[in-house]
């Protein structure tokens, strides 16, 4: 796997640059008498919200926090094991993939709602496809980031 920044870079490329939204992946040290481990984090944010948030918005409540499940029922004991990986592997498939089938394409291993995210923010997708993105999901992420790009259209179309 790539460099997290390299990773980063490439995925800027297909981002449309009119909207206000950053990818971030980091991690914070924490250290105990038992010893030091790493607590990695992916962050995405549309302006100054944040509006997707792993591990944070996927921890099983009925675990008392030691546990995160994504949206395929897996779990995981944060921070031993975490999809940091996958998820990194998932945006290195979704780059990958061939702008003339990415609107189409379903992603098998997306198990935290991120390709939708990714398509609404996506400058290879135009509005009419937004637009159908729209009426598709229920991803309140992915829907701020469509309302911001319809909306900044419109605004630039009229003056």
């Amino acid at each position: 796997m790539k460099r997290w920044s390299s990773l980063q870079r490439e995925l800027y490329n297909i981002i449309d640059n009119r909207i206000n939204i950053q990818i971030h992946l980091s991690k914070y040290r924490m250290d105990s008498q038992y010893g030091s481990t790493d607590l990695p984090r992916y962050w995405i944010t549309l302006g100054d919200e944040i509006i997707f948030d792993y591990p944070k918005q996927f921890v099983d409540a009925s675990t008392d926090g030691n546990c995160i499940k994504n949206l395929s029922g897996r779990k995981q004991w944060y921070p031993y094991g975490t999809d940091i990986s996958d998820i990194s592997d998932l945006i290195r498939e979704y780059i990958d993939t061939p702008k003339d089938i990415i609107f189409h394409k379903h992603f098998e291993n997306d198990h935290w709602g991120l390709t939708n995210i990714l398509k609404a923010a996506d400058k290879r997708i135009g509005i009419r496809r937004l637009e159908l993105l729209k009426r598709k999901t229920n991803n309140k992420a992915a829907l701020k980031i469509i309302e911001y790009r319809i909306n900044y259209d419109c605004h630039t179309d009229n003056s």
